[in-house]
């Protein structure tokens, strides 16, 4: 740095990164800086600056020569593990001033010798007691990564044998039977649980059963407003999103899916439109937030959609010194690495540090907010809105009378003016009328009709689907998909085609 500029940063204070030192003073407490630097962002102490005041007293000679062995000392003997120094002189207003540097250690947490931990807090420094804070520093200097600490009180039975079936099938092509393993020595190798059987936290998120019976915070909050302040008391859709990461991942994409707007590019009138966000940029933002969130801070990810703009703000700013910059060109540091592994195996992740620049690539106006002091990461989209774009949702919250009670209705009728339903509608209805099932369509009720129009709606854009797919579509579980799936197979709208591991629907020709 240019002296000049030395004499900016006086002028401005003391910081977080830069301290002032009249003289050597107390070993100990130069100690406790080096360590509150080390811990932190790394920083340095100006020898020969009046503490407080920024005045430029300046060294001697020897004095110099005096501290510079001084500091060297403290950086060897004092702070545990050592911390290395870089140090320079310099000559400001005509004084000699003693730069003493301090890198961000890698090996944290750092402590003084009375096995205090400091860290950097303002100008000033402080004393780290708190369990979850000392495990945030060890997580930082890599001595311990949270992902795969043990889970207390769980066993292989809080593991779903489907999920572990399905990933073995995809990522290896065996079944569980064909390692040659017990169950429970495969599940060690692949750790999904500890040496001692209980799960690992990499292992709960990814294939539990009920993930949140032991961490009901690593979830979602998803609420889209009306208006666009967090302090607003009117919203149009407010879900707490639960289940294994892949489940998050699903049901997050879906909350979007149907509280943005669809819009017409290309498409016929009847089509159901693209999201007016890039979909692509989604997956890559809230895979990122799921994969890299600390999962050491107890507090879940938010999803927040307000009229302007899209916020998902992530538990823990970026680690290892990770800036905005770093991270648009790629740069990456994984923080879980065990769900990492598992999440670029068979989602749609890669961990390869390409996401942040493929949903830059998308054109849209994403902008990253480092938020060190609140420990969080925040990324902002900003929508597409303009006075002539055609909205494709009305305002739900005014009346929530029909739709308290299914979430998938409020889901559909966010699209609702963007399709013509009436030929649907009038289908169903015949049919019941018709049919020795429902003599009448009162039996059905509204909602339950409502979700086989919707149904009707999906398999017309979307011919062959499985019922998965339609599942996701309505916002409803697979087993209640499938009864009006079944209803609709038996009033003679819809047909299913292959075997039941492959199924799928379509529409019967000529309705």
């Amino acid at each position: 740095m240019e002296n000049t500029n030395w004499i900016e940063q006086i002028l401005c204070g003391e910081t977080s990164r830069l301290q002032f030192k009249r003289e050597r003073g107390n070993g100990n407490a130069l100690a406790a800086e080096f360590v509150a630097f080390a811990n932190s962002k790394g920083g340095t102490v100006l020898f020969g600056v009046e503490d407080k005041k920024g005045t430029i007293a300046g060294l001697r000679y020897e004095d110099v020569q005096e501290l510079s062995q001084f500091v060297a000392n403290i950086a060897n003997e004092m702070v545990h593990p050592t911390v290395y120094i870089q140090t320079e002189t310099l000559k400001l207003e005509g004084r000699i001033v003693l730069a003493v540097h301090i890198e961000e250690g890698t090996d944290k947490p750092y402590k003084d010798a009375g096995g205090n931990i400091w860290v950097k807090q303002g100008a000033d420094k402080r004393r780290v007691t708190e369990n979850s804070e000392i495990l945030r520093l060890f997580s930082a200097g890599k001595a311990y990564n949270p992902d795969e600490s043990a889970v207390a009180g769980t066993s292989l039975s809080d593991l779903d044998d489907k999920k572990i079936n399905n990933y073995l099938n995809h990522v290896y092509g065996k079944e569980r039977g064909d390692f040659g393993l017990p169950f429970d020595s495969l599940m060690k190798n692949l750790r999904v649980i500890t040496p001692t059987g209980e799960l690992t936290l990499a292992g709960l998120l990814y294939f539990g059963k009920n993930p949140q019976q032991y961490r009901p915070v690593y979830c979602i909050k998803a609420v889209a407003f009306s208006g666009n302040s967090i302090a607003g008391t009117s919203y149009r859709d407010s879900r707490d999103l639960l289940g294994t990461i892949p489940e998050l991942f699903d049901d997050a994409m879906h909350f979007l899916d149907v509280n943005l707007h669809h819009v017409q590019h290309g498409q016929s009138f009847n089509s159901l439109g693209v999201l007016e966000v890039s979909r692509i940029a989604l997956e890559e933002i809230v895979q990122n937030a799921l994969c890299h969130r600390e999962y050491i801070k107890q507090a879940p990810i938010r999803l927040l959609i307000f009229d302007d703009r899209i916020e998902i703000v992530s538990p823990g700013a970026l680690p290892d010194s990770l800036t905005i910059e770093d991270i648009k060109l790629g740069n990456t540091a994984q923080r879980n690495p065990l769900i990492c592994t598992f999440c670029s195996r068979t989602m749609p992740y890669r961990g390869l540090g390409s996401g942040i620049i493929r949903a830059l690539g998308q054109g849209e106006d994403i902008e990253f907010v480092n938020e060190e002091q609140g420990n969080q990461f925040k990324v902002i989209i900003k929508r597409k809105q303009t006075n002539d774009m055609a909205s494709d949702k009305p305002d739900v919250a005014s009346d929530k009378s029909d739709v308290a009670s299914d979430k998938s209705y409020m889901g559909t009728q966010l699209v609702e003016s963007a399709i013509d339903k009436s030929k649907f509608l009038g289908l169903v209805s015949d049919k019941l009328l018709l049919s020795p099932f429902h003599p009448n369509n009162k039996t059905m009720g509204k909602e339950a009709i409502q979700n086989m129009v919707n149904t009707l709606i999906f398999l017309s854009n979307h011919p062959l689907s499985k019922s998965e797919s339609v599942a996701q579509y309505l916002g409803l579980s697979q087993a209640a998909t499938r009864v009006y799936l079944h209803k609709l197979t038996q009033l003679g709208i819809i047909k299913p085609n292959g075997s039941n591991k492959n199924r799928t629907y379509s529409m019967l020709p000529n309705l």
